[in-house]
């Protein structure tokens, strides 16, 4: 995928100073999560985050697909970022944000899936859900729970209600790796008949949290 490299290259060239980006890394692979599960994408990963939640993975390696996945750390907390989503939209791939929750989504190109974390109680960082980000949220775009307890599971139905958030986009409950079993999350979900959809992070089943993956 030349262009996608070119493309890249040239957000980070230094003789582009005004659209310089920090990245990690840029990697080829199969994407785990949300609607996009099973594709393979492009990850770019951008340096840097202002939340700190304790199951944070930050690991990267190579490239090459029509699908973008931009994350991190927190994609969003560099302004610029909002420049290459607009590029790689553009340039025709079909680009998908992981963004925390925590910053203003509100700039970010319409043609973009915003992946949206809400942040439970037991990540540490509930505090920092910016709970008007919900009013950007389009139809294409995905709230992602990462459940770690019981209880986070029951805030997460709460803000179901309290939040509409089935009316708003597709919700996705993801269990905490070595938190929480998966097969129990599923049962709750089948027990409560909940409008939602439960993920497993694809990736780690097939490579065990493997750098570059």
């Amino acid at each position: 995928m030349s262009g996608n490299s070119a493309l890249v290259a040239s957000t980070t060239s230094a003789s582009v100073v005004t659209e310089r980006l920090r990245i990690t890394e840029i990697f080829h692979s199969i994407q785990g999560e949300a609607d996009a599960i099973g594709w393979r994408t492009v990850f770019v990963r951008l340096t840097g985050c202002p939340l700190r939640c304790v199951w944070c993975d930050t690991q990267v390696a190579s490239y090459g697909a029509k699908h973008v996945c931009v994350t991190g750390g927190e994609p969003l907390a560099q302004k610029r970022c909002l420049i290459l989503l607009q590029k790689l939209c553009d340039a025709g791939y079909e680009v998908s944000l992981e963004t925390s929750g925590a910053l203003d989504v509100s700039a970010v190109d319409p043609r973009v899936r915003k992946v949206m974390d809400l942040k439970a109680p037991d990540s540490g960082e509930s505090q920092r859900n910016l709970w008007s980000n919900l009013d950007h949220l389009l139809a294409h775009d995905q709230i992602k729970i990462v459940i770690a307890s019981r209880a986070d599971y029951e805030w997460a139905c709460a803000m179901l209600v309290e939040h509409a958030l089935v009316q708003r986009c597709m919700v996705l409950f993801s269990p905490v790796h070595g938190s929480v079993q998966p097969r129990d999350l599923a049962e709750w979900i089948i027990a409560d008949k909940l409008p939602v959809r439960f993920q497993m992070q694809l990736h780690k089943l097939l490579w065990n949290d493997a750098a570059g993956h």
